[in-house]
């Protein structure tokens, strides 16, 4: 059964109870799905992009065409399923709890405990997609991306690291993308940039929990860390 099936389910049981604010939602996730750990993780990665995009969007003060697309790219949302996700979507945007809020809770959610956790990194990588949609990143969007981080616990220089693979960041581009020092050997970048293939491999992400409907947050990655790489070669070829 696709997890949209799944997710169906759960936002039409959700969307029916009386308050259905974030602490519902959480537990109803913690619930439903109590009994399929890998299952859960995937529905609760798929709540947290629907309800922080919608609290981004709520940020923001208006949804773009190109913002939806967006969206709709990272969720490739069966026909069938829209309705219930856009259920989801105007829950979380009406619920009067703050973004930080969510933000918290869906840490608690998704998330491994420790700092620089890789499947809240998907999140945050997900919402920057949706964020660059219109051509740039809006100063209110960028504080609310940064916001998100630190609640995430993402250190400052792994932040500029996913940041720089949605946001032209200057001459250090290429260097911040893979998350090295310019200057470094040769041999250094080499393999930190196959460190990061590996670890941004689409089947390790659907191993820590990234729903195979997500897989364009992997692809979109690896294709910014490959372009990095090259840049960085090419530099240090005619240098």
């Amino acid at each position: 059964m696709s997890i949209w099936d799944r997710l169906g389910e759960f936002i039409t049981r959700v969307s029916s109870s009386a308050s259905s604010g974030v602490a519902d939602v959480v537990e109803a996730v913690r619930t439903v799905f109590s009994g399929d750990p890998d299952l859960r993780r995937r529905v609760a990665f798929s709540v947290a992009m629907i309800a922080l995009s919608a609290k981004m969007a709520k940020a923001d003060g208006i949804v773009t065409q190109d913002e939806v697309r967006a969206f709709q790219e990272i969720f490739e949302v069966p026909p069938k399923e829209t309705r219930n996700v856009a259920r989801l979507f105007d829950l979380a945007q009406r619920d009067v709890a703050g973004f930080e809020t969510y933000a918290e809770r869906m840490a608690q959610l998704c998330g491994s405990g420790h700092s620089n956790c890789v499947m809240l990194e998907d999140i945050l990588d997900g919402l920057f997609h949706i964020a660059k949609a219109d051509g740039l990143v809006h100063e209110h969007e960028g504080l609310f991306l940064h916001r998100i981080a630190e609640i995430f616990r993402i250190d400052e220089a792994h932040y500029e690291s996913i940041m720089a693979r949605h946001v032209n960041l200057g001459a250090g581009d290429p260097y911040v993308v893979l998350g090295i020092e310019r200057g470094k050997p040769f041999e250094e970048v080499r393999k930190r940039y196959r460190k990061l293939v590996s670890d941004n491999h689409p089947d390790r992400l659907i191993a820590r929990g990234l729903p195979q409907e997500f897989i364009k947050i992997a692809t979109t990655r690896v294709a910014a860390i490959n372009a990095a790489y090259e840049m960085i070669e090419r530099g240090l070829r005619h240098a």
